[in-house]
């Protein structure tokens, strides 16, 4: 298991669309490493105790209407206290221009001032997110990640099972590819898995006796897809005699990632079975579970109930 212990500024400009008001900083050699953001109000006003220096700095109309409360010489000197911090870079939200005295702060102490047209709140939730995200413990699986009807399955199995045949069918089907052969998968919350490709390998699939198919440039855009969470594992395994399968479904199995338990089906392999329809099948049942409806629960339900009736007569 590892993580990412930084993420560049550089890489927050390009994934939000941010404009950078201090070009002569390189913001490839400055990083962050709280995946949380402050709005530094109080620390504007000059109250600096628990100050959460190392977050990423939004700041909003309310913040800007105040600064705008005092003259010059003053809002010059909450500028460089401020800028004193190891602040990892400041972003001002709804397009709001900062005065040339913070420019010239953030500029002498080597702090990216930053500008972005999104509304505060949602500015704050929307860098929280991603860099949570970015952040989280990861793990790499081997196996294909597909998104079913809005379900995430991560599909796994032992090489040269069908996997990427199945996954393939599936993007026929106009379902959407997320990763082949290797699923970075990273814990963004005690509830949430979410899986996405390494650049390396994004959108290609692997077909054996074929080669490399970009999937991308196959079947359009709207086959494949960055991210997804991961809500089922589907495993594929040779069909075995001696195994006993699970028929009814009444009792679910789990698998573990990164301390979180996903719902888990083994699925038998044989000639003539079309895994991509099992799989399809898999995620709605999945869906219909969370909905409240259980398919298995209500055939026990009208079995155990039949043969009491018939009990009684």
């Amino acid at each position: 298991m590892k993580s990412t212990e930084k993420v560049s500024v550089s890489e927050l400009i390009e994934k939000e669309g941010l404009k950078n008001l201090t070009p002569s900083i390189n913001t490839d050699e400055v990083f962050m490493t709280i995946p949380d953001v402050n709005r530094p109000a109080l620390q504007l006003a000059g109250f600096f105790d628990q100050f959460d220096s190392e977050r990423v700095q939004i700041i909003g109309n309310v913040e800007t209407a105040y600064l705008m409360t005092k003259d010059r010489p003053t809002r010059r000197a909450r500028y460089a206290e401020i800028t004193k911090y190891p602040i990892p870079c400041i972003i001002y939200a709804r397009n709001i221009e900062p005065d040339s005295c913070m420019i010239s702060a953030c500029e002498e102490a080597g702090i990216p001032l930053l500008s972005s047209n999104r509304p505060t709140t949602e500015l704050e939730a929307e860098v929280i997110r991603w860099l949570k995200v970015k952040m989280a413990p990861m793990i790499t699986v081997h196996g294909v990640l597909v998104d079913v009807y809005g379900e995430g399955v991560l599909i796994t199995g032992d090489s040269g099972i069908g996997k990427s045949e199945a996954a393939l069918e599936l993007i026929k089907r106009g379902h959407r590819l997320v990763s082949d052969d290797v699923v970075e998968i990273r814990k963004v919350s005690d509830e949430s898995l979410v899986g996405t490709a390494p650049d390396v390998t994004k959108h290609f699939i692997e077909l054996r006796g074929i080669g490399i198919i970009d999937v991308k440039q196959m079947f359009g855009v709207e086959s494949v897809k960055d991210t997804q969470t991961i809500n089922m594992v589907i495993s594929l395994a040779e069909w075995s005699k001696e195994k006993d399968y699970d028929r009814l479904g009444l009792k679910d199995n789990f698998v573990e990632y990164l301390g979180n338990s996903i719902i888990s089906y083994d699925i038998p392999i044989r000639p003539g079975r079309n895994v991509a329809i099992i799989v399809e099948c898999a995620a709605i049942n999945n869906r219909a579970k969370k909905m409240g409806y259980n398919a298995a629960q209500v055939l026990y339900d009208r079995v155990t109930k039949n043969l009491k009736k018939q009990e009684e007569e």
